[in-house]
């Protein structure tokens, strides 16, 4: 997997707006602290461009993350904030430049689209908080970010959870949000799998729907071929007047629990304020035990 080079002081990083539209004043409190930290920050007309739910139409938000890919002077692309319509521009892309030199691509949520898509080209990036999810008082979650960027490795220990399953795995990090793995399944998108780490969360949804997306993939083969899962947060679930009967979790557990696999809940990352930046691609050491999970980059 190539990883982007550190981020450094004087560098340019550039926002864009792949998915739903956003407005100056809601990426103002990031690039105060990315201008604070030495970078340079590009925000061009584009990426407030807006059409009905979109931030432009497909052809000028493609056009403007074209642009962004292809310019050699932006070390790093940030999602100005996630919602809906990566997909729809993704098979407009091209990821030629990107091969040959790697940059950083950073986002959550609707950008896994292009998380998979970098991961399946061998490319690292960068699950995190996009300058839409910053306000005034969150320069400890954006120091977070910029010491990922910069280079330094992290590690974090995850409180028990009763539905862990104890192990250890070690293998490439990849995933993001669950719907749009399950989205790009069968598409050619998706990373291959096999000895991977795999990483999911997702929000607003019907538990019966998290329950059909764990089911096709473990009909497709992915979930068996893993060597662990991180779970992060499944923020505002949702049921029907009559009760599923199981949570988020229970779920999961239910689907992966034969495979014996490492499995870990709690991982700070999703649709929650404060989320800890993951390095998808990286190489991922997961040890859980009764005593919780440990993660590491090496």
């Amino acid at each position: 997997m190539k990883l982007p080079p550190p981020l450094q002081k004087g560098d340019t990083i550039a926002l864009a707006s792949p998915a739903r539209f956003v407005q100056p004043a809601e990426v103002e409190h990031f690039v105060r602290f990315a201008a604070q930290c030495g970078w340079n920050v590009r925000l061009d007309e584009a990426c407030f461009a807006r059409y009905n739910q979109f931030g432009g139409t497909d052809e000028q938000r493609a056009a403007h993350l074209q642009s962004l890919i292809d310019n050699p002077e932006v070390k790093a692309i940030f999602c100005s904030r996630g919602g809906y319509g990566t997909l729809r521009i993704l098979d407009r892309l091209r990821f030629e430049t990107m091969e040959q030199h790697p940059k950083w691509l950073v986002g959550f949520s609707d950008i896994t689209v292009l998380h998979a898509k970098l991961q399946s080209l061998g490319i690292a990036s960068l699950h995190a908080p996009m300058p839409f999810n910053f306000g005034p008082d969150d320069e400890d979650l954006f120091t977070a970010l910029k010491l990922c960027l910069e280079g330094q490795r992290s590690s974090l220990t995850i409180a028990p959870h009763p539905l862990n399953i104890n192990g250890r795995a070690a293998g490439e990090l990849v995933g993001g949000n669950l719907s749009i793995l399950y989205a790009l399944k069968g598409s050619g998108t998706l990373p291959d799998l096999k000895g991977k780490i795999l990483f999911i969360e997702d929000v607003d949804e019907y538990l019966y729907h998290i329950d059909r997306m764990m089911l096709s993939l473990k009909r497709a083969g992915i979930l068996a071929d893993l060597a662990g899962m991180l779970v992060g947060a499944f923020t505002d679930m949702k049921d029907n007047a009559i009760p599923f009967g199981l949570n988020a979790e229970e779920i999961i557990r239910e689907h992966v629990a034969e495979f014996g696999f490492p499995l870990s809940f709690g991982f700070p990352a999703g649709h929650i304020s404060l989320q800890r930046p993951l390095l998808l691609g990286a190489r991922t050491a997961l040890e859980v035990s009764e005593k919780g999970s440990f993660l590491s980059n090496f």
